[in-house]
């Protein structure tokens, strides 16, 4: 192992694994907002979280968890068609996804919730902190590994707002997929963690 990096499977007591909104919506073909590749994400995420808690790692999700209507959905004059709308079968977990820690819901006010550290008003761009942060620092966590959906937003924001906090941060990339809304942002989405501070392996 070279030095500064870290194996994603390498877990101890203060490092904590972040499992971004695997959600159907995203995860399941039938979603309104799927992601290519996502519906394998359950079971190499699954292999991760055992590698975690074997470890005594900290296992912590997130998950969009939207009202029907916001300025997010493009019915309102956002870019997203309706996902991860509170309560649904959308904004649940993939019924196969092993689920061992605490979940923390963003945009539940019809916030911009890419980071599951921080949401973001659509009006008038404040930013507010999730719980995410308080329940890492909690734990004495110094390391965090990212995992989940998508590459080119929730895992890029997260992972990039992880470093800016202070963590030092691994994203698997094994156990990510992109949107790729333009052609390529998964790819620029990675380069820009590297360049942020990120270890992508």
């Amino acid at each position: 192992m070279t030095e500064n990096r870290l194996n994603p499977y390498e877990y101890d007591r203060s490092t904590a694994l972040i499992v971004v909104d695997l959600q159907n919506d995203f995860a399941d073909p039938a979603g309104s907002l799927h992601v290519n590749g996502g519906e394998h994400l359950a079971r190499l995420i699954n292999a991760e979280i055992a590698t975690a808690r074997k470890a005594g790692s900290f296992v912590v999700y997130t998950q969009d968890w939207h009202p029907p209507r916001t300025a997010h959905f493009v019915t309102d004059g956002g870019v997203w068609p309706v996902h991860c709308v509170a309560g649904t079968w959308g904004a649940a977990f993939p019924a196969d996804l092993q689920v061992m820690g605490p979940s923390v819901r963003k945009g539940t006010g019809g916030e911009d919730g890419y980071s599951g550290f921080t949401v973001q008003d659509q009006h008038t761009g404040e930013r507010q902190p999730t719980s995410l942060e308080g329940l890492l620092r909690d734990k004495s966590i110094g390391t965090v590994v990212v995992a989940g959906l998508a590459t080119d937003y929730c895992v890029k924001e997260t992972a990039l707002d992880a470093v800016a906090l202070g963590f030092r941060t691994v994203v698997a990339r094994p156990a990510i997929r992109p949107v790729d809304l333009k052609a390529g942002d998964g790819d620029r989405a990675i380069d820009d963690m590297t360049r942020g501070g990120v270890i992508v392996a």
